[in-house]
């Protein structure tokens, strides 16, 4: 059986779980999937599943195998995309994941420029304030706030974002705003959840844990953000998601002197996706977009 079918068999089971899901995805039949994965394995003289009458499962060494066999499906797909023409015109689908209000206010008007221009392109967006596994959901390109982790993927910086500690003016008119870091503990304060500790911030030379939680702790941006616009405490967001409401007055951007350094923003991809046309565009469009906003450089 050839060797490129019985890879995409393989990793067709292991991300669908099973040899019919498998063989529906593929357009093919459970038999013809079932010898095609017993083909690989006695090519490799290993078993790559352990199979049971209700679950298959990744033996060590499928697992090991699985990152390997799905790059070189990237890899080739990558090199026949180019070989249709690196100029050519976007079409197919672009899948692509960002934190959810950046996605909203800066990658979705990206999107919907581009969808306007290329007829035959179609877009999957994933908006989620976590970090996805970009190889395993078939991410074209990912939009990361903050420091990267080292990996065999692509990062292209395209801007900056700061931390940025706000309040209202009834709320500063009603309790007074602080001077100093220490000043905050005197403070009604508004946490997040997620990614961004609700009992730690950061500033420009130290981390300041607060002595007690948060009075209010919510799980949303859009959610810290009307707290903090209906005087309920001091909120501690990113600029990019603050800047209409302090660019409105309705809040007031605080202890500015004790901003730490700025977050970088990257698109994150693999490299066989970089000579996609619809990708290279998507780059070239959000530094433009970043740039516009102020975002560029800090």
């Amino acid at each position: 059986m050839d060797r490129l079918l019985t890879l995409e068999m393989f990793v067709a089971v292991a991300s669908e779980g099973g040899f019919a899901a498998a063989a529906r995805k593929l357009g093919s039949s459970p038999p013809a999937v079932t010898r095609g994965i017993a083909a690989l394995e006695a090519r490799l003289g290993i078993s790559l599943f352990h199979r049971s009458t209700r679950a298959v499962a990744l033996t060590d060494a499928g697992a090991a195998f699985l990152d390997q066999a799905r790059r070189i499906l990237a890899e080739l797909a990558g090199a026949e995309r180019e070989l249709r023409g690196a100029a050519a015109e976007p079409r197919g689908q672009l899948h692509l994941t960002a934190p959810v209000m950046f996605g909203r206010l800066h990658v979705l008007p990206v999107v919907g420029d581009l969808m306007a221009q290329h007829r035959e392109l179609t877009v999957r967006m994933m908006l989620i304030d976590r970090n996805v596994r970009i190889v395993e959901e078939g991410i074209d390109a990912a939009v990361r706030i903050g420091p990267l982790a080292d990996s065999a993927l692509t990062a292209v910086r395209i801007g900056a974002v700061r931390q940025m500690l706000v309040a209202s003016p009834a709320y500063l008119a009603r309790r007074g705003a602080p001077t100093t870091i220490a000043d905050l503990a005197g403070h009604d304060l508004i946490g997040t959840m997620g990614p961004r500790w609700a009992n730690e911030w950061q500033f420009a030379r130290r981390r300041w844990r607060l002595d007690a939680p948060p009075r209010l702790v919510i799980n949303t941006v859009d959610g810290v953000l009307a707290a903090a616009e209906a005087g309920l405490g001091i909120a501690n967001l990113l600029s990019y998601q603050l800047a209409e409401a302090v660019d409105a007055g309705r809040l007031i951007s605080l202890l500015a002197e004790e901003q730490p350094p700025a977050l970088p923003v990257h698109l994150l991809f693999e490299p066989s996706r970089a000579g996609l046309p619809a990708v290279r565009l998507f780059i070239d469009a959000m530094k433009i977009r970043l740039r516009m906003a102020g975002l560029a450089n800090w």
